[in-house]
């Protein structure tokens, strides 16, 4: 496996945004040849799957940016620093975009969205036994919030509805864990 490693030889910092830094990289190959790798440093994230005792998914509806167009997503948010518990911003951003408390939150494992370019780790949840409250969006986020059943949410997923990994990943995940009685 030691065979696979590559050695840093040098980091240099291209750009330092307010939520990504970019690096390029030399690097020594398993072979002693050198290459570059740009990374896309970023301090992580969380989303969480609120599952109502009916059986609907909490899910946000935003505009990204990226892609010029709203997308139907799972809350999730930004980790404010590194050292940040990830269960600790799974719950405010849990209550932030769709008002909601979970009285349970299990662990659905971390995703690697895009592992050959960027560094980002999000960590995925699944939040029950919900409450309600208010909404409290960052001043610079516009949501919709919806319930959609999760077996229909997993029927958008399977034809091609809904794009987002991470909400591909945790209601799949979920579905997996229901079918084997884990849930």
């Amino acid at each position: 496996m030691s065979e696979l490693y590559e050695k840093t030889l040098n980091d240099q910092l291209i750009y330092d945004g307010i939520v990504v830094e970019l690096h390029k990289y030399t690097v020594e190959l398993p072979d002693g040849k050198s290459a570059y790798r740009e990374i896309v440093r970023h301090p992580g994230a969380v989303c969480v799957l609120p599952l109502t005792d009916e059986g609907e998914v909490i899910c946000v509806r935003q505009f990204r940016y990226p892609f010029g167009r709203v997308l139907t997503e799972l809350p999730a948010g930004k980790l404010d620093s590194r050292d940040e518990d990830p269960l600790e911003a799974a719950k405010r951003e849990l209550r932030e975009e769709t008002g909601a408390v979970a009285g349970r939150i299990v662990s659905l494992g971390d995703l690697y969205p895009s592992v050959a370019i960027f560094d980002e780790c999000i960590h995925m949840y699944l939040a029950t036994d919900l409450t309600f409250g208010d909404t409290d969006p960052d001043d610079d986020e516009f949501l919709d919030v919806i319930r959609i059943p999760i077996d229909e949410l997993a029927g958008q997923i399977l034809a091609g509805e809904i794009t987002d990994a991470k909400t591909q990943t945790a209601v799949l995940k979920v579905l997996a864990m229901r079918a084997r009685g884990e849930l």
